[in-house]
């Protein structure tokens, strides 16, 4: 029997880990709300997130950054309804219907997808979907359509992970008890199973939403950067993350300040998306 002393020692130390995450997240909110506030506090917050225009380095200068905002929402909604649907749809199969054999290689594959660099991924929808999109629309190829699709490959791995998971988790005597009643093995799945594990599938949507809205170098690779309202998906976009990475490096004074006031509104953001997924996955659990 272990003495008292190396538990506490271990409970010491699961003490510190824990506060240490907390610490990181607390730090980084000090370290963006400090130095992005006072920036949206004196240009206004109606002025910096409804401004159209974006030109931090003329005279005078604007920061604008409704375009950016609306870039993001439009990438990660295309992704949403291209990831979500084949990602849930992959994880059913994979649950209820791969064979064994093909299963040991789609399992491996599909976490092998989360682990591609996102460079891996730009260069790919560079290579690929950029000069398909060019041969259908013209132009440059670099849309708002362009960067969904490949967000929406990109989340697939978390879809698909979690949402195995959360289905593999529910009892088999719903699924026992349906066929049992008379359903078909599909109505069963559909109408039974899923909906049992929708819990868990919501969580992999809100995770693959942060991973769509966060992503930033495949975006950078193939969106078109124009910090112009898109009004089409067939139109460049910039994201708020592309508009960070690509002007950080030469910022300075009001416009780094604009930089990091934008990461607020992006943190923000992602705050609320979370905070409304789970008010409704709450009320769904009621």
């Amino acid at each position: 029997m272990r003495s008292k002393p190396y538990e506490k020692i271990w409970e010491l130390i699961f003490l510190i880990s824990s506060l240490l995450s907390v610490l990181s997240i607390v730090v980084i909110c000090y370290f963006i709300f400090k130095n992005g506030v006072p920036f949206i506090a004196k240009t206004g917050l109606g002025h910096f997130i409804l401004g159209k225009e974006w030109r931090p380095t003329s005279t005078p200068s604007s920061f604008g950054i409704l375009p950016m905002i609306l870039g993001s929402v439009m990438v990660t909604f295309g992704s949403i309804i291209i990831g979500v649907p084949i990602g849930v749809m992959t994880a059913i199969f994979m649950a209820f219907y791969c064979p064994e054999k093909l299963y040991k290689i789609l399992k491996p594959a599909v976490n092998l997808m989360a682990g591609i660099p996102s460079i891996i991924y730009g260069f790919f929808g560079l290579m690929v979907f950029v000069p398909i999109v060019r041969g259908w629309w013209g132009g440059t190829g670099m849309t708002v359509f362009t960067a969904s699709v490949l967000l929406g490959i990109m989340i697939l791995p978390t879809i698909i992970g979690l949402s195995e998971a959360s289905l593999r988790s529910v009892p088999k005597s719903y699924y026992q008890g349906s066929i049992a009643l008379g359903a078909t093995q599909e109505r069963s799945l559909l109408r039974v199973v899923v909906p049992a594990a929708k819990s868990g599938i919501l969580s992999a949507t809100i995770l693959g939403i942060g991973r769509s809205i966060g992503e930033t170098m495949a975006v950078i690779m193939i969106a078109g950067n124009q910090p112009m309202i898109p009004t089409d998906i067939k139109h460049g976009v910039r994201t708020m993350t592309a508009n960070i990475v690509l002007e950080m490096a030469y910022a300075t004074g009001e416009h780094r300040e604009a930089l990091i006031a934008t990461g607020v509104v992006l943190f923000v953001f992602i705050l609320l998306i979370n905070t409304v997924f789970n008010l409704v996955k709450r009320r769904m659990a009621a």
